[in-house]
């Protein structure tokens, strides 16, 4: 998978960087839940951290599991700003945090690294979207359901 940070050319990393903050998470620990307000977001820099869907009368389903380098969040970049998953670190995560806002504010002025900001937040969300079908074909498809 790619990662945000990598996708972007070095002096836009380096002005978004300039907006993150370094944060850590104990193994359990619950970065959001689905539904609530997507005010922020992550680049993983060691740990790792599930993805996780709500499913009613079962535990929450594990969508995907992202590692080093990958981006957490990318429900900030539309209105009304809400997380579509939930996350847990599965291990001690430390990651660069970045306020939404302010990373927004960043991407209006310059728009050539809102493109590439946007860009990667969309490769990333493609790349999402085909490991949860995925994952849930393997889960709730029929057996040898597969391609024929």
């Amino acid at each position: 998978m790619s990662g945000l940070l990598q996708e972007l050319t070095g002096d836009h990393r380096e002005r978004l960087l300039s907006l993150a903050h370094d944060v850590s998470f104990d193994a359990g620990t619950r970065l959001f839940e689905e539904g609530g307000r997507a005010d922020r977001f992550w680049v993983v820099r060691t740990g790792s951290v599930t993805l996780d869907m709500h499913v009613p009368g079962r535990r929450p389903t594990v969508i995907e599991t992202l590692g080093p380098g990958e981006l957490l969040g990318w429900a900030w970049l539309f209105p009304p700003g809400s997380w579509h998953l939930g996350a847990e670190a599965l291990s001690p995560v430390r990651a660069h945090e970045f306020e939404a806002e302010a990373v927004r504010r960043l991407c209006r002025r310059d728009t050539a690294l809102g493109y590439e900001v946007v860009l990667a937040c969309a490769r990333a969300m493609g790349e999402r979207l085909q490991s949860a079908r995925t994952r849930l074909l393997d889960m709730y498809g029929p057996y040898g359901g597969g391609p024929h």
